[in-house]
């Protein structure tokens, strides 16, 4: 289960994306275009994908009666988690109807 640990290292990297991408939509990065584009694309694309796809796999894996410890270390587990819960919260604060009044 190696591809496990892999597979969260690279979601903990996209949650430290999508943390990125929500410091360049608060402030404003002027005269860094390229370099703000470029951490919004990853953190977006990448934490969409990865980060739920990832927790998906840890909710398969304790389906199966095995213990997520024993492949994954638990920070890197509990943090993929926040990362999911914070990308949740803001998609869904942008999608509110009350947002854009």
């Amino acid at each position: 289960m190696r591809w496990l640990l892999f597979l969260s290292r690279v979601a903990f990297l996209a949650g430290i994306f999508v943390l990125l991408s929500f410091s360049v939509l608060i402030w404003d990065w002027t005269g860094q275009e390229s370099i703000s584009s470029s951490i919004i694309f990853a953190g977006y694309t990448l934490g969409l994908v990865i980060i739920p796809f990832t927790c998906l796999l840890y909710l398969l894996v304790l389906m199966i009666k095995r213990k997520l410890a024993e492949y994954v270390p638990v920070w890197l587990v509990a943090s993929n988690l926040v990362f999911l819960f914070l990308l949740m919260i803001h998609i869904f604060y942008v999608n509110d109807p009350y947002y854009h009044q």
